[in-house]
């Protein structure tokens, strides 16, 4: 597979591709060869479910190869002394940017990996290989309300509170080129 990836100071995150996620949708454990890490129990994690797993590859279906790297990332934990690599949770973007320049990232991360700052490497290396593009004007994000982690991960990446969203009644954050540091 040809992979595009971005590197953080301790992951890899790995572009899906439609056979990253035909493999996953048939059996998550079938990502540890193409991810070439460990594949935990409970995979995947939060809100990157089978319906989001079907929407990103009927995207990829759609866009082709010009799709890859504009919906779902795998975030892999680099080998350290003792422990081999281990996909430790997934982000990605809703599409490519539309005529606003606006841009949608989500991101999650499984138990076992939760509270060690995974969930922030993520999302800053999807808000700067957004911002990357020159179509990009604005990053915006989504949580529920009570789910302060994601909250937490938000605000260390630059995004600021825009207020709730009327439709699904999460909460909305942005960050704008200009202010994105």
């Amino acid at each position: 597979m040809n992979n595009i990836t971005l590197s953080t100071q301790r992951l890899e995150l790995i572009a899906a591709t439609l056979e990253h996620l035909c493999a996953e949708l048939d059996a998550p454990e079938r990502l540890a060869s193409p991810l070439n890490a460990q594949v935990a129990p409970g995979w995947p994690p939060g809100e990157y479910d089978r319906d989001a797993q079907e929407f990103f590859r009927d995207r990829l279906k759609e866009g082709g190869s010009a799709a890859i790297g504009w919906y779902s990332w795998y975030a892999v934990r680099r080998a350290t002394p003792g422990q081999p690599p281990a996909l430790v949770g997934a982000g990605g973007y809703f599409g490519p940017p539309g005529e606003s320049g606006e841009i949608e990232i989500g991101f999650s991360v499984i138990p076992a990996w939760q509270a060690l700052g995974y969930a922030t490497e993520i999302a800053r290396a999807l808000v700067e290989r957004a911002f990357a593009d020159v179509h990009v004007n604005n990053v915006i994000a989504h949580t529920a309300p009570e789910n302060l982690a994601s909250r937490k991960v938000l605000e260390k990446c630059g995004f600021h509170y825009v207020g709730l969203d009327a439709d699904s009644g999460n909460c909305l954050f942005e960050i704008q080129r200009n202010t994105a540091s």
